[in-house]
């Protein structure tokens, strides 16, 4: 087992890791920006260290200060959290050049399936159905003669994409070109990759994803599958895991695509693979996330694995010590995002001083955040202030839970999302489950 272990993140998923880090015995390092030097993952870490001035692009994503501190410190181990660099090839190619473990798959896993275009054909050949769509798009003149045999509506999607950007929605052919021009230009100041793909845009879907963790002897396990559909412009803002949509043929269907799925690249790691649901119950791999995701929290309540300590564990080499048929998913468990947000105001990004700060307790409510009293929410970075989860014996309990949950967080300061919240756990769609990725859009125009 590593003895020292470097996290390169921040906020909410830095805390977590410092603790399971704690939990099992292993020195950390933090790195942080010049804005985030009052932080709370700076406190908690063994070691801290500087990277850099306040934009990202200048600490967090800056490749060599981050090696440099690992180096620095005596680092076995980086774990890359969410986001930032946390499935970038280069990144895990020059930890593995410097004798750094990269907990997550290696380089070329990353780049296989940060290629979305060819994780598909990838996942084609592994039987694993696939929305259909064409192969990437050399011009505006290919994006119109392949839309036209696609057919409308029709998504455009950049091959390096992520955390909704480089995607759009086109209804009719007079609006193809200006799209994938957007969609273009947004992917390549994004991801520095401006290709792009086209995909039949299917209406109405739910986004289920299946959680997977793999070793390095083949092993393979499928941890149940959370539902991500309540969305804005692609951002997952609630989570919830069983899905209440799916039957049970559906779900070993999906949980038996899903392990094809890792085992066709020989995965190792953690990772979630995505699918699209229709109406019908027919699932479409959509993408794998190379990483531990933002909602990992609902999984964790309803297997009992902590996801963090097996992603460490696996990247030191460890064999799981649990099968697929050990696994067993007990209540339900949901999880709303709390974001630094307006949403009466176009979801404006909101920072300040937390004023007041009351977390709320009780058995089975856990709050994932970096927040503290008086703590200065800086405006650099991602809105997220923590994650609300909660667990019961069935959704109907677990719902009341996260309402009366909500009605007890207290964040004064910024503007947040918690009365959002209330108003999608009220919501007759939510409450019967059969929401969609439209949800949220359909919500707001009718209020």
């Amino acid at each position: 087992m590593f003895r020292k272990l470097l996290i390169a993140n921040r906020g909410e998923i830095a805390v977590r890791i410092i603790r399971a880090c704690k939990e099992m015995g292993i020195s950390t390092v933090a790195v942080f920006s010049e804005a985030d030097r009052e932080a709370l993952h700076v406190s908690l870490a063994d070691e801290s260290i500087c990277i850099g001035p306040a934009r990202v692009q200048d600490s967090y994503l800056n490749i060599p200060a981050v090696l440099s501190a690992a180096v620095e410190t005596g680092a076995e181990a980086i774990h890359p959290g969410y986001g930032l660099l946390s499935e970038n090839a280069r990144f895990a190619q020059l930890c593995e050049e410097c004798g750094i473990a990269f907990l997550g798959p290696d380089a070329r896993l990353i780049s296989l399936l940060g290629d979305k275009e060819q994780a598909k054909a990838t996942m084609r050949k592994a039987g694993v159905p696939v929305v259909p769509g064409c192969d990437l798009i050399k011009d505006k003149e290919t994006a119109v003669k392949e839309a036209t045999k696609i057919g409308f509506p029709l998504l455009i999607k950049a091959r390096s994409g992520g955390g909704g950007r480089g995607i759009r929605l086109v209804r009719a052919p007079d609006e193809v070109e200006s799209a994938y021009m957007a969609a273009y230009k947004e992917a390549e100041s994004a991801f520095g990759d401006g290709a792009c793909y086209m995909e039949k845009y299917l209406r109405p879907v739910k986004h289920v994803e299946v959680q997977v963790l793999c070793d390095n002897f083949g092993g393979v396990v499928c941890l149940g599958e959370r539902e991500c559909s309540v969305q804005r412009k692609n951002q997952k803002l609630l989570e919830e895991s069983p899905s209440p949509a799916i039957s049970e043929e559906t779900r070993a269907a999906m949980m038996e695509a899903a392990a094809s799925a890792a085992r066709a690249v020989g995965y190792k790691s953690l990772g979630t693979i995505e699918f699209l649901v229709d109406k019908d119950q027919n699932f479409y791999f959509m993408e794998m996330n190379t990483r531990l995701q933002v909602e990992h929290p609902v999984t964790e309540m309803v297997t009992g694995v902590d996801l963090v300590k097996w992603q460490i564990r696996v990247g030191a080499g460890l064999p799981l010590d649990f099968e697929q048929k050990d696994v067993r998913l007990s209540g339900h468990a949901i999880e709303c995002r709390i974001n630094a947000e307006d949403a009466d105001k176009d979801f404006m990004p909101s920072c300040g001083r937390i004023q007041l700060l009351h977390i709320p307790g009780g058995p089975w409510v856990r709050f994932d955040t970096a927040l503290y009293q008086d703590y200065l929410v800086p405006p650099f970075y991602d809105s997220l202030l923590g994650k609300l989860i909660v667990h019961a014996r069935t959704r109907e309990e677990a719902v009341r839970k996260m309402q009366a949950a909500l009605c007890e967080l207290v964040i004064e300061g910024v503007s947040h999302t918690a009365e959002l919240q209330m108003d999608i756990l009220s919501h007759p769609d939510f409450t019967a489950g059969s929401y969609d990725t439209g949800f949220l859009e359909d919500m707001q125009k009718r209020n």
